[in-house]
């Protein structure tokens, strides 16, 4: 299989292989949930667990495009919106376990938490910019919005992104060595951009030289 240039049926099916894979996480729980696997808090196992899966998937999501220059694999672009409505469906998935499985739907408590715990405050930022991006991940959107609009609507990523990891920070409190990791990644995938732009910018610049720096 020549891995720069795969066939339209290849691509299906990669994109096929990787839907599957993407439910794996849930999978698990529903598994371990039928099979009292959980733990003693499981409610707590699951909402962690699908917290930590929506951050997983943004930052798999936003990998997408360094593999690709890195690689040259363009093809990976085409993986990207799949990846992205993931990391929206398993934030769903965590919110919904929290407001449901959770508080079961008491909001005065759900508004006391969120003064006492601002990490819930950040999360719930987090899941409210992810709505619009979900909303418009299709080529209808792209067409309506127009390409211009439509990328600079869906680089809200990098900001839902960094308040994912502060969410996670302030909810660990003690131990922060899962958080820090992930905060790292996040910096390295956002240098790379930066890195990147600014590489462009100076080429832009060369090639025309009256352009506003």
């Amino acid at each position: 299989m020549d891995w720069h240039q795969p066939t339209a049926r290849r691509i299906t099916a990669i994109k096929l292989a990787l839907f599957l894979l993407c439910l794996l996480p849930l999978a698990r729980l529903v598994i371990g949930a039928a099979q009292d696997e959980l733990g003693a808090n499981p409610i707590e196992f699951i909402t962690r667990s699908l917290g930590t899966w929506t951050l997983n998937f943004l930052l798999i999501t936003l990998a997408v495009t360094p593999l690709r220059h890195l690689t040259g694999l363009h093809w990976l672009l085409r993986l990207r919106r799949m990846l992205g409505l993931y990391a929206f469906f398993y934030a769903a998935l965590h919110l919904a376990t929290y407001l449901w499985l959770d508080q079961f739907f008491d909001w005065a408590a759900i508004a006391k938490d969120i003064v006492k715990r601002p990490f819930i405050t950040a999360g719930f930022s987090a899941f409210v910019l992810l709505v619009p991006l979900a909303a418009t991940s299709n080529n209808a959107m792209v067409r309506k919005l127009g390409g211009r609009r439509w990328t600079r609507l869906h680089r809200a990523i990098y900001a839902i992104a960094i308040i994912g990891v502060i969410h996670y920070w302030w909810l660990v409190k003690k131990d922060i060595t899962q958080p820090l990791l992930y905060a790292v990644l996040l910096g390295l995938l956002l240098g790379f951009r930066a890195v990147r732009l600014a590489r462009e910018r100076q080429r832009q610049l060369a090639t025309y030289p009256g352009m506003p720096k």
